[in-house]
């Protein structure tokens, strides 16, 4: 059974960080493009930031580009997310995916993505 299992969310003061981790089990995902995405309460889930398969491309969104990087340890079977200079308006639960096919780039859309994790909530405050 194919788990994806996110952590180290939690409660910050604005200008703060964290690292969420996102490790999987089941299977290996080293071949397959990875992205973080997050929810803010009544909004629609949205991209943050994805990395293709080896690791050498990696987008982000706007809003958190140069705030934040996304990393993975293929041999620990875990993507990264690290979150620095926090905003209010980051606080959102962050959710990891895994792409639907495999060598990908890590696509924008959620639809490309096919294993979920649960999420992980971030409240960063005022």
């Amino acid at each position: 059974q194919v788990q994806l299992v996110e952590s180290g969310g939690g409660l910050v003061q604005a200008g703060g960080s964290l690292r969420l981790s996102c490790t999987a089990s089941g299977r290996t995902f080293s071949t397959y493009g990875m992205g973080w995405f997050r929810q803010a309460p009544g909004k629609e889930r949205v991209f943050v930031a994805a990395i293709s398969w080896r690791g050498g491309t990696t987008s982000y969104a706007d809003s958190v580009k140069g705030r934040f990087t996304i990393s993975r340890d293929n041999a620990k079977n875990t993507v990264y997310l690290q979150m620095n200079s926090l905003k209010p308006k980051d606080t959102a639960v962050y959710y990891c995916a895994v792409e639907r096919m495999p060598y990908g780039s890590g696509s924008r859309e959620a639809g490309n993505y096919y294993y979920w994790g649960q999420g992980t909530q971030v409240t960063v405050s005022s």
